[in-house]
């Protein structure tokens, strides 16, 4: 039977729990959340462990050699955490066009940044985790170990995956990729079993180690002989000099709630800047063309100026503070027209990323992505670890006079964002739409559908998306109502339907009643996303 063919429309309801909840992409990692959670573990220590299983159950999207972000709301406080990890330090873009390129390549060594995931894990478990973390990779571990059935979904992309770089990774470098996820010339099928015990030492290894063996043993060492060996930029000693930082999430007042995300380097302000400029508009209405309208021309203008000016905060031509100013926001609203407007084009890359939500009854709550980047990263696999390296280098510009230039010890432009809502200083919960550029795309539309329309978490989900690609290119899903197409056509916008909503993120939600504490969630249908409660 064909486990990707639904030829009928169906729906879900929203979950609700009380003393825990942990929504994310793929059941089995939300279920080893939640195992966490009932053995005493709150709900950062269930964020770390489904993230952990989620490098195992969804290695298409996300690893241990990629990066993480986190808001976490603790004591009624929201923290945030950037776990990105920057450019090897021997790396140029002068160096990179010796090497015959003209822009940064995608796949390969060239682009792997220092991996930012397990250091994550540990300052979030070191932090306000209550378990240690050898005990939370433990589902994972598992996992990684005995093995897991596919989901359709996580086959679907494998799949793809497979047949593309079957045909293009033909060098030796890659030949651990085929080794560690196509064993024997073979890749598993929907409901087969895989396992990979090189990724469960690898985890054993990370849990012991508080992360240390991953930045300054022997993983390290196993990841710079690689690198070495296949003329790779990335060191030891790169490794060894990474630390995550803690910083100030940054927000936007939208309509009596405070939306928070995580400052530069990441796109989260685009976000930010859509609803500032989108308030400035007239009041919305559902299911509204000329609201659509509004809506895709905000986030064309907040996406032309992020591309243009996000990178690392010192090497912005222009504060984050401006960008999210009233007068920025009052300058781009008055240029939205009644038609489809031309901006600057640019290319928008597909992603690969995981988002994860997790709250406990004692009211802590947290908003986690980590991801690769495109699909399995850079296609790198440190053999026998089960470790893919991401490919975020792959950002970065080889344009000297780009603020997002190529610098060796510099984080480029990230596409990876989690989301959090507040309403008069009380928590009401994390959200968060992976997919790369689909990501603040996908923020903006769930916060406007939650806050707008008073919509469910799981219909603020669940509603059809539109994508802006580039100058007047709207992507939108195959279940987009076709009389606002048409009617957006007419306003000038070229609408283009997608096959499949596989393009247009992938999210969670979990809000808290203030007066109960009742938990609220929803969980994407367009991947095999599941919630797990008690």
């Amino acid at each position: 039977m064909d486990y990707l063919n639904h030829p009928f429309a169906s729906k879900r309801h929203t979950v609700f729990s009380k003393k825990g909840m942990v929504a994310t992409s793929q059941p089995l990692a939300a279920q080893a959340g939640l195992e966490i959670m009932q053995k005493g573990g709150n709900a950062i220590d269930a964020a770390i462990a489904a993230a952990a299983a989620l490098t195992v159950v969804e290695p298409t999207s996300n690893g241990i050699g990629g990066d993480a972000f986190a808001l976490v709301w603790v004591k009624d406080k929201l923290h945030g955490l950037n776990s990105s990890g920057p450019a090897p330090k021997s790396i140029s873009a002068e160096a990179v066009k010796a090497m015959g390129h003209k822009k940064m390549p995608v796949h390969g060594v060239v682009p792997i940044t220092v991996p930012g995931v397990p250091a994550a894990w540990a300052e979030l478990a070191r932090k306000f985790g209550k378990l240690p973390l050898a005990e939370t990779l433990k589902p994972a571990i598992r996992y990684a170990e005995d093995g897991y059935p596919l989901t359709p979904i996580l086959g679907k992309y494998w799949k793809a995956a497979y047949t593309s770089f079957k045909k293009n990774f033909t060098s030796e470098e890659y030949q651990a990729w085929f080794d560690t996820f196509a064993p024997g010339g073979k890749i598993p099928a929907v409901g087969e079993m895989w396992s990979s015990p090189g990724h469960a030492s690898t985890l054993k290894d990370i849990g012991e180690t508080d992360a240390r063996s991953f930045y300054e043993g022997a993983i390290a060492e196993k990841i710079d002989t690689y690198m070495k060996q296949h003329g790779g930029f990335l060191t030891k000693e790169d490794l060894a000099a990474y630390q995550p930082e803690w910083v100030e999430p940054i927000s936007a007042h939208y309509k009596g709630y405070d939306v928070w995300e995580i400052p530069p380097n990441g796109q989260g302000m685009v976000a930010l800047m859509a609803l500032n400029i989108f308030k400035k508009m007239k009041e919305p209405k559902w299911q509204s063309a000329q609201t659509m309208h509004e809506q895709i021309e905000s986030m064309k203008l907040a996406f032309t100026d992020g591309k243009a000016f996000i990178t690392e905060p010192e090497a912005m031509p222009v504060s984050a503070e401006h960008l999210l100013s009233e007068e920025y926001a009052e300058t781009r609203s008055a240029s939205i027209g009644e038609t489809a407007s031309d901006p600057e084009p640019y290319e928008l890359p597909k992603g690969g990323t995981v988002y994860l939500a997790a709250a406990d009854e004692e009211g802590n709550m947290i908003s986690y992505i980590q991801s690769n980047y495109m699909g399995f990263g850079s296609g790198i696999v440190i053999p026998g670890t089960g470790i893919g390296m991401q490919n975020r280098g792959a950002d970065f510009s080889l344009d000297e006079s780009h603020p997002n230039v190529l610098k060796g010890g510099k984080k480029t432009f990230h596409t990876i964002i989690p989301g959090f809502l507040t309403k008069d200083g009380k928590a009401v919960g994390p959200f968060g739409v992976m997919g790369g550029y689909m990501q603040p795309q996908g923020h903006f539309q769930v916060v406007t559908n939650t806050i707008d329309y008073l919509l469910n978490p799981q219909a603020a989900l669940d509603a059809p998306r539109w994508q802006w690609m580039e100058g007047k290119i709207v992507l939108v899903e195959p279940e987009f109502p076709n009389y606002l197409a048409q009617a957006l056509a007419r306003k000038g916008h070229t609408i283009q339907v997608a096959t499949d909503g596989g393009s247009f993120g992938r999210g969670q939600i979990i809000w808290r009643n203030p007066e109960t504490g009742v938990l609220a969630g929803g969980t994407e249908s367009r991947t095999d996303g599941a919630i797990a409660v008690w």
